[in-house]
């Protein structure tokens, strides 16, 4: 073996070393619903929202109160919308985008959005358009004793009104709120469960959304908060991110600019209380998985190929603002991908890695596994790659299979599937990282002892995590989902 030949195994293996200025394997929290907004975590978030419950994404169905049927995007989009369906299902089901607190676009199966005919010099109702504008905007008049019974104004001023099965106009004048009016429609709730930072921002609205955002971030986690981590046995915070960070202090709307100076303080507190930070790209652009929690607006999964430059963009920066951080514990390249083309996803992962690399050697570079794949999945991809760790999420909930387990049998899953699941994961390429679990599950009025046996049977299995685990999360209004709650009450002991 050569001289440099040495030199170059020795660097490899201090790279690689698990425990290389790390004190690995952690053990961590999320700080969920801190710098990216979870509506359920902390409803009361959203309280001050006129029409709360008309929300971008919110899904509605109109039934006009005259036919006794159901308005209807003919053929999910692409051609006119109809009165013409005695049941509502899919092309029946209208998608909400906010545009104020009474205007919204409506959007449609095939992600097309309802407007007025040729460029809105018509008054025939057509679902055709790619994008909203001024004709694809529609005042939705709440009736005050009722406020599930509407009427729909359109741009040119005039309500829509059903004519027949066959015609949808808007060129109605009256005002009754009879029944037997043809521009009064029954609208059905029929989803309202999209609450994340799009919702919370643009329902505020750009005048009353800074002041809410900023009164939450400086309240909600603090450094008090850091000292109480540490002192209960946490080494590291997980700390999710939404995409919009990058174009601090002004981002697009309806987003708010100062989430980028509180992970800076974020930083500063770790640091004060010997703490690493995981950052988290929790949130892209377009949505990896349609959920709340991922920045959609409407509940479409949209992010792909298209998306990717712009994503990578955003870990750059913050591997140039934080890689030489000597507290940076590493760096998320997205959170929780599910139902992204697998080659579009290695692809961004990729390049994505080589942007932090640009930045850091030594900072971890973590790759989310895609939710619903194999585990292995990634196994092969992270060849080659150094200081690669792969993430995993276990929620003994999300699935029917826990629907009628008992007590034993959710701590017996633990010690058998999750710990055969973190095998499968784990190999000399990377390291293994459990990045969300928690106490909750299916079981009903389990006892403050089950929680316990529960909990301590994810920590025996998780802690074989070479990189470590991270619960989901510090605080939440649900009980058991707050990790404060459950050291200060008993149910865990780290």
């Amino acid at each position: 073996m050569g001289y440099s030949y040495y030199l170059s195994f020795l660097l490899s293996l201090c790279l690689l070393s698990p425990h290389n200025g790390q004190n690995l394997p952690y053990k961590a929290v999320n700080l969920g619903n801190w710098l990216v907004a979870e509506g359920w975590m902390k409803p009361s978030l959203f309280g001050g929202i006129v029409n709360k419950d008309l929300l971008d994404g919110t899904k509605v169905q109109f039934m006009s109160t005259k036919f006794q049927r159901y308005l209807s995007s003919e053929k999910g989009g692409g051609a006119a919308v109809l009165a013409n369906r005695d049941s509502a299902s899919g092309w029946e089901t209208f998608r909400l985008w906010r545009v104020s607190e009474s205007s919204f676009n409506l959007r449609v199966a095939k992600k097309k959005f309802v407007g007025l005919e040729n460029q809105g010099n018509g008054n025939k109702i057509v679902a055709v358009s790619n994008s909203p504008s001024k004709q694809e905007t529609f005042e939705i008049i709440r009736n005050k004793n009722d406020s599930l019974k509407i009427r729909i104004k359109a741009s040119n001023g005039l309500f829509l009104q059903v004519q027949s099965e066959t015609s949808v106009t808007a060129d109605y004048l009256g005002m009754s709120w009879e029944d037997s009016d043809p521009s009064v429609f029954r609208m059905n709730i029929l989803n309202n469960s999209l609450r994340g930072e799009y919702q919370l921002t643009n329902g505020y609205g750009p005048t009353r959304a800074p002041q809410v955002m900023r009164d939450h971030w400086n309240t909600y986690i603090t450094e008090d908060d850091f000292k109480f981590m540490s002192a209960s046995g946490l080494n590291a915070v997980r700390i999710p991110v939404g995409w919009w960070i990058a174009k601090d202090p002004n981002p697009p709307k309806p987003f708010v600019g100062g989430s980028l100076a509180a992970l800076d303080k974020a930083f500063q507190w770790a640091q004060n209380h010997g703490m690493k930070v995981i950052v988290d790209l929790h949130k892209v652009e377009g949505s990896q998985n349609g959920n709340a929690h991922s920045g959609t607006r409407d509940g479409y999964l949209e992010w792909g190929d298209s998306y990717i430059p712009n994503t990578v963009e955003v870990i750059e920066f913050l591997a140039e603002r934080y890689g030489n951080k000597s507290n940076l514990g590493g760096m998320e390249l997205m959170n929780e991908p599910q139902g992204v083309n697998i080659d579009s996803l290695k692809n961004y992962y990729r390049k994505a890695y080589d942007a932090v690399r640009k930045h850091s050697q030594s900072a971890y570079v973590i790759m989310s596994n895609p939710l619903g794949a194999d585990s292995k999945v990634l196994l092969s991809f992270v060849k080659g790659f150094r200081r690669v760790v792969i993430d995993v999420h276990y929620y003994n909930l999300f699935s029917k299979k826990f629907d009628n387990m008992n007590v034993q049998q959710n701590i017996d899953y633990i010690r058998n599937q999750r710990s055969k699941n973190l095998s499968d994961v784990s190999s000399t390429d990377a390291l293994s990282f459990v990045g969300e679990w928690t106490a909750v599950w299916r079981v009903k009025n389990a006892a403050k002892e089950d929680y316990q046996r529960y909990t301590q049977a994810q920590l025996d299995v998780y802690s074989r995590a070479t990189f470590g685990w991270a619960y989901w999360a510090y605080k939440c209004d649900g009980t058991y989902w707050s990790l404060k709650w459950m050291i200060q009450n008993g149910y865990i002991k780290l």
